[in-house]
């Protein structure tokens, strides 16, 4: 690994404290070796997102660039502003691999996204129902007949449906208006809205700043922070992915032994102040778990499947299983971790 590069620390919005990690599929052996030209792809197209640390590491310090400019292929981030964001650009094939919360990948697929799941970066609290800091609203259940913010397709809205559904209550007991996660913060600060489902690091911001209070939080019905690619992306290019994954482990291994710099790197590129920061990848962000998708996230969502078929947010029950069965894709993790 290299030194920590602090050149970009000022000036720059994307610069922090980072360090440049060289690829352990060069080092293996494993991924593209000299003479591939990863499928014939000349372009790599890769969210980043504030809720998903590895993709700032990964982004900041150039892993990706470093590896694939000799290959001639380019690297291409668009931000992602929520996972139904990072599902659109999926499927208009604006990015080939994507970060969302699980469950909206699952919903995407059950509603015939052809994506999969090849990869796991967090274990977070990032969600929570946040209402004002003067609000009389203490519990879930004083929200019948309430407006309540959230983004649509996101883990924060299917938080919500189960928040209300173990709550004896339904999306048609309250007023949901679908605003992108930051719209949704500034509508609960104006008092355009009772609560909000909201989303770290803006709900962390809005917490310390403007004392908004989280009346309900729940770890478990947080689904995990995945990675998605095409289906056919995945069978075109499978040493892009490689790349990726592996890229995605360095990253994990330098958050875990740098987590201040880490959140130093978060807070630079979100704009947030550093204790904010820190509460958000320090206290309410496990990046210490397997990248290879499995039991544990399945059975988050096997647990919220019945709220989604309820609800209507999947076509039948039928279809959302097969989607739960066939939605993750072990090889390209595995191959990461070996």
């Amino acid at each position: 690994m290299r030194n920590i590069n602090t050149k970009n620390v000022v000036g720059t919005l994307a610069g922090a404290l980072a360090l440049g990690l060289v690829l352990s599929a060069c080092a293996s052996g494993e991924g593209p070796t000299e003479g591939d030209d990863a499928a014939g792809a000349t372009r790599l197209g890769i969210d980043y997102a504030y809720w998903n640390p590895l993709s700032l590491v990964v982004r900041d310090q150039g892993c990706l660039e470093d590896a694939l400019t000799d290959q001639g292929v380019s690297v291409e981030w668009v931000l992602s502003s929520g996972s139904n964001k990072a599902n659109e650009n999926l499927n208009a094939e604006v990015i080939d691999i994507g970060s969302t919360a699980g469950v909206a990948s699952f919903v995407a697929r059950a509603n015939g996204a052809a994506i999969k799941t090849i990869g796991v970066f967090s274990q977070p609290e990032w969600t929570a129902v946040v209402v004002p800091s003067d609000s009389t609203i203490t519990e879930v259940t004083q929200l019948k007949g309430k407006k309540i913010a959230a983004t649509k397709g996101t883990d924060p809205y299917f938080f919500l449906l189960r928040s209300l559904n173990e709550a004896g209550l339904s999306e048609t007991d309250v007023e949901i208006i679908n605003l992108q996660h930051a719209d949704g913060q500034a509508a609960l600060g104006r008092g355009d809205v009772d609560a909000w489902a909201g989303l770290d690091p803006i709900m962390a911001t809005t917490e310390v700043k403007d004392g908004a209070k989280l009346i309900y939080r729940n770890i478990d019905f947080n689904s995990y922070g995945v990675l998605n690619a095409r289906e056919n992306f995945l069978k075109e290019s499978p040493e892009l992915v490689d790349q990726v994954l592996n890229c995605y482990e360095d990253a994990r291994e330098w958050i875990k032994a740098n987590p201040f710099e880490a959140a130093t790197l978060l807070a630079t590129e979100a704009s947030i102040e550093q204790s904010i920061a820190e509460k958000v990848l320090i206290e309410r962000t496990n990046v210490d778990v397997s990248i290879v998708p499995g039991a544990a996230q399945q059975g988050v969502l096997e647990a919220v499947l019945p709220v989604l078929v309820a609800e209507g947010q999947v076509r039948s029950q039928e279809e959302a299983q097969a989607a739960l069965d066939s939605l993750y894709d072990t090889s390209f993790a595995e191959r990461a971790t070996s």
